[in-house]
């Protein structure tokens, strides 16, 4: 049986969101899982008794007394904070207790603890945040989502393996093609880090590399030159391109609902919304640590916090660390 701990306090709408998100992914196929509740007891005790038919086969409830809060400076409220519902959920996994770990709170908190408790694989320089962008054909993934700021040539290089390893292990893509996020495809364009990132990814072994892409190429359609699967940028391009596509997608549905009023009352809207909508591919895997950390929005839906505990029960299910500790101690190898 899979365990899953689930941070029951670190979201907007804690913990009603992540309890209302955890009863519905219990009740969807396969039941090959069980979900570890992690925060205030009376919290989750008193949300869960909205639920008189619930049946609590699959659930545990674990003590947390303290919540993290997203204003808070990550890796000195992890210290500070043992007890808290974060720091708890992690340490489940670390002591073997649990397989996978989802939180929508503080997200640098998230990527402190998950660093600090479960370490990275060897090889590794830094674990990187991968989000689905959802598109008119099969989603991209774009990393790092925000987690790195500042990156060497060196941790791109392993972002494409990480993301690579993904798409292959999650999302069936046998395959996958990466793609260098540059202001242009020619080598001497973009930054000198970007340049140099180039240079080590057009030699690396076992990496589908397209060359460089532009901002136009990340989303399949009429402007796309090169298809990619996984796009490669440091997290600060990476968050402001994740945000604008968040806005970008509202804007054009607060359109479409100005414009043509009965539009949402067609068939066809639903599976346009269900596209569009990020709580479609839940959180974001945290990948390089040593086991599965799903980062959430803070304002995630219940159907984000669903389907992030269906994206944790995959990564486990496909032994997605095992195979990240393996290609990068083959890296390693061959690097000696």
């Amino acid at each position: 049986m899979i365990r899953v701990a689930v941070d029951a306090m670190g979201g907007d709408r804690a913990p009603q969101a992540e309890i209302d998100g955890v009863l519905q992914a219990l009740e969807s196929p396969p039941n090959d899982f069980l979900v570890q509740l992690v925060g205030r007891t009376d919290a989750i005790e008193k949300e869960l008794a909205r639920h008189p038919g619930t049946d609590r086969g699959r659930l545990e409830i674990h003590e947390a007394a303290d919540v993290i809060g997203m204003a808070e400076k990550p890796l000195a409220a992890v210290r500070k904070k043992p007890k808290s519902s974060l720091v708890i959920g992690l340490g489940l996994q670390k002591s073997g207790k649990s397989d996978a770990f989802v939180s929508a709170g503080n997200t640098g908190a998230a990527l402190a603890a998950s660093t600090v408790l479960l370490g990275l694989h060897e090889g590794v320089d830094r674990a990187t945040v991968a989000t689905l962008f959802p598109t008119g054909g099969e989603p991209v993934l774009v990393l790092d989502g925000g987690a790195n700021v500042d990156c060497s040539a060196r941790e791109l290089v392993g972002f494409a393996y990480l993301g690579t390893i993904y798409m292959r292990d999650l999302m069936g893509r046998a395959n996958p093609v990466v793609g260098l996020l540059n202001i242009g495809e020619e080598e001497e364009k973009g930054t000198a880090l970007v340049r140099e990132a180039h240079q080590l990814l057009k030699r690396a072994p076992r990496i589908n590399y397209a060359g460089n892409i532009e901002g136009r190429d990340i989303l399949p359609g009429p402007q796309q030159r090169i298809p990619v699967d996984v796009v490669v940028c440091d997290g600060f391009v990476g968050n402001i391109v994740l945000k604008f596509y968040e806005s970008s997608a509202r804007v054009f549905v607060q359109l479409l609902k100005e414009r043509i009023p009965d539009a949402f009352d067609r068939p066809a809207m639903d599976d346009l919304n269900r596209i569009l909508d990020y709580s479609t591919y839940g959180g974001a895997p945290l990948l390089g640590i040593r086991g599965v950390s799903i980062i959430c929005h803070g304002s995630s839906s219940p159907n984000a916090i669903k389907n992030a505990v269906r994206v944790a029960v995959q990564a486990v299910r496909a032994s997605l660390s095992q195979h990240i500790a393996a290609e990068f101690a083959r890296r390693e190898a061959a690097r000696a």
